[in-house]
């Protein structure tokens, strides 16, 4: 049986939403650490040195995600589609369960990366292919659990809920 949380459970295709708008600011972000990780290293190609600015923009990314749900639950994308991630029991997330799901929330890409990988396939296209068609897969995934949980939400034992503003009081 399963748990009862607090909270109405969005939609998928507004998660998804929350999933796109989510990339376009992390563009920004990975782009400004990036260049900060560029001209702390004096990086001159992003060839040299590509596995540390890999490690760097993994745990920037870390920060910024475990941060926002460890502080109201709602990253910036989150906010605007008003969508909040909760423990089992509604509540906040603890650094260490953010951590977990920041961490599972890579089954996402890992299994497209890596069949990328082992392919040895090189192209963009290739890559963009196998990574959309991962997380197309990982969707679907969520269709079969009765309440469209994700796989690393269920793993962690967190859910996204629905999370309206207050209602503004008339004067």
């Amino acid at each position: 049986m399963e748990a009862q949380f607090p909270g109405q459970a969005p939609s998928l295709w507004r998660r998804m939403a929350s999933f796109l708008y989510e990339g376009v600011l992390l563009f920004g972000v990975t782009f400004i650490s990036g260049y900060l990780y560029a001209a702390l290293t004096q990086q001159r190609s992003a060839l040299i040195g590509k596995a540390g600015l890999q490690a760097f923009e993994f745990v920037v990314l870390g920060i910024y995600f475990i941060w926002f749900w460890t502080h109201g639950g709602q990253t910036v994308a989150m906010k605007a589609w008003h969508l909040r991630v909760v423990d089992e029991h509604g509540a906040p997330l603890s650094q260490g369960r953010a951590l977990a799901r920041y961490l599972l929330s890579w089954l996402w890409f890992l299994p497209a990366l890596a069949s990328v990988h082992f392919a040895e396939l090189h192209g963009g296209g290739a890559i963009a292919g196998a990574l959309l068609a991962g997380v197309l897969g990982y969707v679907l995934l969520a269709r079969l659990h009765p309440s469209r949980q994700f796989l690393h939400d269920l793993l962690c034992r967190t859910r996204v809920i629905t999370q309206r503003p207050p209602a503004r009081k008339k004067p």
